[in-house]
Parts: C-alpha cells; structure tokens; sequence
C-alpha cells in the first residue's frame, strides 16, 4: 500500500479528471487516498515514506478541496488496481501481471495498469532471487565470486541473506560482509551481466536505472540476523582487514554485551520480558560488568535466585549461551523498535531532556 501511495506521488503525470475538466495530480490522488482511509491507516503508510516524501503529501493533505465522492470512488479503485498488479509482478514478474490483469479487468486496462505503474516504479534486480528457496541460492552461491555473493545479498531481504552468509564458509564470510558495506552503486551493465549468468540456473529480470544497495546499513541488518557465532567471526576478521569499516558497524549494532549501555529502568522492563532460564543461560559466559549490571536491577530475591540457578545449572554448552543471548537481544531490539527502551549507541547524539 506505501509503495502504491509513493508510485502516484511520484508520477508527475498520472492524472484523473476533475469536476468541471481539471485533473489531479499523482500527488493529489495520493493525498485523496491518505485522507479517504483515515489517520491510523496513513500514519502506518508515512512510516515506509521518505521524509521528503511526506512533507509533500502533507502539503497537498493541507490544500485539499471538497472532494466529489465518485472521485474519491475512482482514485481508491485505481489504487486497488495498481497494489493487484504490483503483487502480481512481485509474484511472476510484468508478463505474468499482464496475464492475469488481461483476465480480469480486460486487455487494454492491463495494459494501461502496467505502463501506469512500470513508469513510476523501478522493478529491482533479482526480484527472481527474492522468491527463490535460501538452500537453493545457497547451493548455487557457493562457487561464486565474493563480489557477486555481495551483490545478491545486498538485494536480498535481510533475513534470506542472513541465511547465505552464516552458511557461507568462514573465509568467505567477512570478504562477502566488507564488500557489502563498502558497496555503493551498481551499473545497469554490470547488473544484467550478473542476471545473464545467473539466469542460466534461476531465471532473468533486467534493470534500466542505476541502483543502490549495500552499505554499512545493510551489512548491519544482516548481521543483526545471523547467528552468535557467525557475528562474531565476521566482525573480529573485519577488525584485522578493515579497523574502521568494523569499528563503524559495531556502532551500529547491538550485541549482549551491550546491555551495560541501557539505563536501568530499560533493563528493567527486558527483564519483565525475559525467561529466568535464558537469562541464566545468558550470563553464563559474560564478564561481571554485564552480570553485576542485571543483578543491580533485580531485587535482592530475584538476584539471589538467579544466582543459584547459574551455579546449579553446570556447564552448559557455548552454543545454548549464544542461543540464549540472541533471543534477548532479539527483544532487546523489538522493545527498541516500538519506542519502549532506548539503547546509547557509541556515536549518537546524546539525548538532552
């Protein structure tokens, strides 16, 4: 729904007619829409837009006029339209949209409805990888150069190129991790020679524009989501190859450890969210800066009790201690996303209250 709600504020020249033979402009049929759906639903829609996007649609919202309700009628079906044929492209690409288009609204609606959407969204590369099994890419991926495993990563969804990368062999985890986040942009050439050759055991897509993935950005987000072990033996080979590319991605991640960076009230309210067992678990391998930290925000009671279930507990296997940790700093992580906790990452503004 975003998406379609950006495809018409940026497509200048898609227009519908107005009462007395003006038109709206893509920018208006969007901010129609955004009106016509109500607030909750656009506050959902604003928060897959860009700042510069929403600035517009707030002004157009602002400047709106009476709104006749046949037209309010024919811009959300034209919206219904275009998010049926912007799913069936993402399911079997722009000729399987067509056919089904050609089915159900006729041929030359189909054909409107994709030269309508198709000049205002670009179709990304390897939207063919992006619905293929990660075994399957993983199979295929492991003769490829580090370069070309960069670029399909890059592309993927983080958590299928997480998948790849922890089963990637571990000399090739941190070539593929530094080329990712020193990755900028990439040629439509280069693209569809990458295409060509894969095209050979998946299928093709092609690509018209430049595009940009990678960056430090997307290496994090992948990271974020591979396992204990595989993050830290990429992270420490990216601190012997590159010092500063590893440095500026542990700025911009969280792990266990870092929990010493959380104020006690934020820790308190994980540990309303933590199992006792994984806690204990957790802390098994961990220095007494992190221990004494949790300890410090728990009663003395519940302290005392965890305590004796890590010492009771025994020897337990480094892979069940990184298990566990992940899933707390997987809550660690959603509690930050939805603004409950906030996490003081080394090189953020401080917070002036």
């Amino acid at each position: 729904m975003a998406q379609a709600t950006a495809s018409s504020q940026n497509s200048g020249t898609s227009t519908s007619k107005k009462k007395g033979g003006k038109e709206f402009s893509g920018r208006q049929k969007a901010a129609i829409f955004l009106v016509s759906v109500g607030s909750d639903i656009s506050a959902e829609i604003f928060k897959y837009l860009r700042e510069d996007e929403i600035e517009t649609l707030t002004f157009e919202i602002a400047r709106l006029e009476t709104i006749e309700p046949e037209q309010k009628d024919a811009i959300l079906q034209e919206f219904q339209e275009l998010m049926m044929a912007n799913q069936f492209i993402t399911m079997g690409g722009i000729d399987y949209a067509r056919e089904l288009l050609e089915k159900a609204l006729g041929s030359q609606k189909a054909i409107d409805i994709i030269n309508r959407l198709t000049s205002s969204l670009q179709v990304r590369p390897f939207d063919f990888i992006r619905r293929t099994d990660p075994a399957h890419l993983l199979n295929f991926s492991q003769q490829e150069h580090p370069q070309t495993i960069a670029l399909i990563l890059a592309y993927l969804e983080p958590n299928k190129a997480s998948i790849i990368l922890q089963n990637l062999p571990h000399e090739v985890q941190s070539d593929v991790a530094r080329r990712i986040a020193t990755m900028d942009r990439t040629s439509p050439e280069v693209l569809r020679e990458v295409e060509r050759v894969l095209e050979k055991k998946l299928s093709t897509l092609s690509s018209e524009d430049y595009t940009t993935a990678g960056g430090v950005g997307s290496i994090v987000e992948i990271l974020n989501l591979v396992d204990r072990a595989s993050e830290k033996q990429i992270i420490e080979a990216l601190e012997d190859e590159d010092p500063e590319l590893a440095e500026e991605i542990k700025k911009r991640m969280f792990v266990f450890e870092d929990i010493v960076l959380l104020g006690d009230r934020d820790i308190q309210k994980v540990m309303r969210e933590v199992d006792s067992q994984e806690l204990a678990k957790a802390l098994k391998s961990v220095d007494t800066e992190v221990q004494d930290k949790i300890f410090k925000n728990m009663s003395k009671r519940a302290a005392g009790m965890l305590k004796e279930d890590m010492e009771f507990m025994g020897p337990i296997r480094l892979k069940d201690v990184e298990e566990a940790q992940q899933k707390i700093v997987s809550i660690i992580r959603h509690l930050e996303d939805t603004g409950d906790i906030v996490i003081a990452r080394s090189g953020e503004d401080e917070l002036v209250v």
